[in-house]
């Protein structure tokens, strides 16, 4: 039986790279443990003007109902505050997690090893337990602050994908631009459930 995979979802904005992830994954029918921080509601308020319900079973519904995937997959939220979770502990088994978007304050947090919610705490369990960690930064520009922050993640091992689109697959739409890092996200997992033209490099001329 597959692992589960975590999604985290922090406060920074582009809310639409969690849908689309989550999306992909539940149609692959991955099983999803999904836990959003505190700012995640007043991101959804602001961006959308939609508010995201606490109580799990509701949350469930309610991604659902983000992502346009009510059957397949299977999806499990959890209060951000709910720091006896199984999340929390290394004895419980994942496929390693995903965060995206990060935020920078996120990002400082896990880089030193602070744990305040259930996000950040079962991001640390992924580093001490050896598994992998992906974060998609969306900020810009970068401070030097949050530059050292992400260096150091990524000398403990995390995969740093920022939330930085390509051109060369051809987007026509914001979801193909969106589309393009969730999939090099996943790829850091070894899960490929986007469909993706992929670089199959230089076309010789006729």
């Amino acid at each position: 039986m597959a692992r589960p995979l975590i999604l985290g979802v922090t406060g920074a904005s582009g809310l639409i790279y969690t849908v689309r992830a989550l999306k992909f994954l539940l149609e692959a029918n991955y099983t999803v443990e999904l836990v959003a921080s505190k700012s995640t509601h007043l991101v959804w308020q602001a961006e959308q003007g939609i508010r995201m319900p606490v109580e799990p079973t509701q949350q469930e519904q309610f991604w659902r109902q983000q992502t346009g995937v009510e059957i397949d997959g299977k999806l499990r939220c959890h209060p951000w505050g709910d720091v006896g979770a199984t999340l929390a502990s290394g004895s419980y088994r994942t496929a390693g997690m995903l965060v995206i978007p990060c935020s920078m304050s996120t990002a400082a947090k896990l880089a030193t090893g602070l744990s305040s919610d259930l996000l950040e705490r079962a991001a640390d369990v992924q580093l001490k337990e050896g598994r992998r960690l992906v974060i998609v930064p969306r900020e810009t520009p970068f401070s030097l602050i949050h530059l050292r922050n992400l260096t150091t993640l990524a000398e403990a091992g995390v995969r740093i994908v920022p939330a930085i689109p390509a051109w060369y697959h051809n987007p026509q739409t914001i979801e193909d631009l969106v589309d393009f890092v969730v999939a090099r996200a996943l790829d850091q997992l070894d899960i490929d459930c986007v469909p993706l033209k992929r670089w199959q490099g230089h076309l010789e001329e006729s």
